[in-house]
């Protein structure tokens, strides 16, 4: 009965032994098991810290890599233009070569323009100085035709029948020179002024007249022309001198029907 009861006894204590020994070997393989968790834990803290850097890292690197776009894509742009503005430089400076090459034969040009005028600046010179010989002599010519005018007024005054000379005019009416000529006038103007045609000038359409400022004829004074008592056309007084004046003709075609000597009568309204 003792050896019965001994029996479960040790069995007890067997089983006490192996279940703390177990216990203890779970208890262990807890202990290692939370230090690997712990230790784990830590791992996937560094690790999570680790990736946020990674992260930043990854924003900055997008970030750098959208402005290194940009920049290259400005730098393309500026690259396009300047190769459009180098074709640019290249076509002015061809345009620019084509100039020249007008220019210098436009210079050329200006040269043989230059030696012409020179040339015929050189013969205007020549001529003019010719043409001031002649202006000399005319204003000699004038200056002793103004003599003989104030010698002939002079003699006209006071006298009925006034003996003139031939008249020869210029394109202005000047008077240039005289030879005999009888013209009869009045002592006292009549109401409607009558004379004569003393000149035909057919170069420059005008007829002078035995008529002046002495007896009240004004620039614009009409006249009648009659050849033969016969109406041929009028004349309207352009110049006046004191005892004769410059009237010009209606037109070109009527100053073949006009003659010296042909009777000139004042048009009234």
């Amino acid at each position: 009965m003792a050896d019965k009861k001994s029996i479960p006894i040790v069995t007890l204590i067997i089983l006490i032994v192996v279940s703390l020994s177990l216990a203890g070997g779970v208890f262990c393989l807890l202990q290692k098991e939370r230090l690997k968790n712990t230790t784990l834990q830590e791992e996937l803290g560094d690790t999570k810290i680790k990736q946020r850097i990674a992260e930043t890292k990854l924003a900055e690197a997008k970030n750098i890599i959208s402005t290194l776009e940009l920049k290259l894509q400005e730098t393309q742009e500026q690259l396009n233009m300047l190769t459009g503005d180098l074709e640019q430089e290249k076509n002015l400076k061809q345009e620019a070569l084509t100039q020249i090459e007008q220019l210098k034969v436009d210079l050329e040009q200006q040269k043989e323009v230059k030696s012409n005028l020179e040339k015929e600046l050189n013969q205007t010179q020549k001529d003019m100085e010719k043409m001031q010989v002649k202006v000399n002599e005319l204003e000699s010519k004038k200056a002793d035709l103004v003599k003989k005018m104030e010698v002939l007024e002079k003699r006209s005054r006071g006298q009925r029948d006034v003996q003139l000379g031939k008249i020869v005019v210029g394109p202005e009416g000047d008077i240039l020179e005289e030879a005999s000529v009888d013209i009869q006038r009045e002592e006292k103007a009549p109401s409607v002024l009558e004379g004569i045609i003393v000149v035909i000038n057919k170069d420059y359409n005008f007829v002078v007249i035995n008529l002046g400022s002495r007896e009240g004829v004004k620039v614009g004074h009409i006249f009648s022309v009659y050849h033969d008592d016969k109406y041929v056309c009028d004349v309207t007084v352009e110049k006046i001198h004191d005892s004769m004046s410059a009237a010009g003709l209606e037109s070109a075609e009527v100053k073949n029907k006009v003659s010296e000597g042909d009777k000139v009568i004042q048009k009234t309204k």
